[in-house]
């Protein structure tokens, strides 16, 4: 199957020539003609398959068809936001954008994007200067339209890409703000990596009779992902880290955390240890956090340690190490994590570091995906089976309410005198 069965117009062929797409994924076998029909989309597809594509080609072919069917030298195509795309993530909606200047090339489409953490001074000078394709975090997009500074009256296609994140990142409520102040007769695109019963209950509401578009098992990793489990103590991880990315060579490694503070942690003890390193979290400025993604794009630095921050929207075609120095709690976040890698069709190698105190998250995992994930040990970095208890010991550790009675002095007083038995 190629590009031309989907009757796209000259132009977006010849620039899809030029990036060197040759037939469409799976995802995008699927969904553009659903998207070009004017169907509302439910679309799960694993991060890394060309989601954006499937989304972002049909809807340049749709503009490109009403400048062809409307434009004439008298009659100019009114200039007006028709697409809008809500991401979760900054770096996600910069990945969209860029998406569709790329494909958009020649076509005299103008795309915009908008985010918080930045100067909304730039981004309302580009949306008076013309949008047809506005591509947005849900706050700033509120905060635009709370200002009067845009019209989303317009608007004929609503994209949520990757609505699960957005759900876990707390959006719902800017979600259903932005519905409101959208025209209830409008195209709606969901675009979701994993499905579980909120991406359901919010879908119900917005979506019209949608068309179901699954391309693999459900919340499943791409299978050119090689997984990888290594038993370790807390302590030893940030060695363990050094020793995998010094004496296998990987040049190139995306490193997660749970917290800013650990990501600041780990890349201290990198640098040490003679890796290059990035970190990327919240607490960084929208300015360092594109300086450290750059710079680990164009190979500048060997490792970037980030939080999930970095788990939507970090894009490189031949990233192949990915490393979970934390396991996440959501069990989702793991496979947009290890999604990061294995891209495009390529191979891609996710390793996880597991204390024993994580254990319960990766039986989470497991459970998610369907997928056992054995636990191995690395030569050299044995756990410790006696850190944090003694997992043979039949001791039982001493409960709260003994813990709050040793240190108020009363250790004892309430303990059954000897030779009588306690009632039960």
């Amino acid at each position: 199957m190629s590009f031309s069965s989907f009757g796209f117009h000259a132009r977006l062929l010849a620039v899809l020539d030029s990036l060197g797409y040759a037939a469409p994924t799976p995802i995008q076998q699927a969904a553009i003609p659903e998207i070009l029909a004017g169907h509302d989309v439910m679309a799960g597809a694993q991060t890394g398959t060309g989601k954006t594509a499937a989304f972002a080609l049909p809807l340049i072919q749709r503009y490109l068809e009403d400048q062809t069917e409307h434009h004439t030298d008298n009659n100019p195509v009114e200039k007006a936001i028709r697409v809008l795309v809500l991401t979760p993530t900054r770096e996600l909606a910069q990945q969209v954008h860029q998406s569709f200047v790329k494909y958009a090339e020649g076509s005299g489409l103008r795309a915009v994007v908008a985010y918080g953490g930045a100067s909304i001074n730039p981004q309302i000078d580009a949306l008076n200067s013309g949008c047809d394709v506005l591509v947005a975090t849900p706050g700033r997009l509120l905060e635009l339209v709370y200002k009067e500074l845009i019209d989303v009256t317009t608007i004929a296609t609503l994209v949520l890409d990757e609505a699960d994140r957005m759900l876990d990142m707390g959006f719902i409520t800017d979600i259903r703000r932005i519905l409101k102040q959208l025209p209830e007769n409008r195209q709606t695109l969901f675009f979701s990596a994993t499905f579980n019963d909120d991406i359901y209950a919010l879908s119900n509401t917005i979506l019209r009779q949608p068309k179901l578009i699954e391309v693999a098992a459900r919340n499943a990793p791409a299978s050119k992902i090689e997984q990888q489990c290594y038993e370790v103590d807390k302590s030893r991880k940030a060695a363990l880290v050094a020793y995998l990315i010094g004496a296998k060579n990987w040049q190139q490694v995306l490193i997660f955390t749970r917290t800013k503070q650990a990501v600041d942690a780990l890349a201290k003890e990198l640098e040490k240890d003679g890796i290059t390193t990035a970190a990327v979290h919240g607490d960084k400025s929208q300015g360092a956090r594109e300086r450290g993604l750059e710079a680990f794009k164009t190979g500048s630095v060997r490792a970037l340690v980030a939080t999930d921050v970095a788990a939507r929207g970090l894009d490189i075609t031949q990233l192949q190490y990915v490393i979970n120095f934390e396991l996440p709690y959501n069990a989702e976040d793991y496979i947009h994590r290890i999604g990061r890698t294995g891209r495009a069709g390529q191979a891609g190698l996710a390793v996880s570091l597991v204390s024993r105190k994580e254990k319960y998250l990766l039986e989470d995992i497991e459970k998610l995906t369907g997928e056992p994930l054995s636990l191995q040990w690395m030569p050299g970095f044995e756990p410790n089976m006696l850190e944090d208890g003694d997992a043979t010991t039949t001791t039982r550790k001493p409960s709260k309410k003994a813990l709050r009675a040793k240190a108020l002095g009363q250790e004892g007083q309430n303990k059954p005198k000897a030779g009588k038995r306690r009632r039960r």
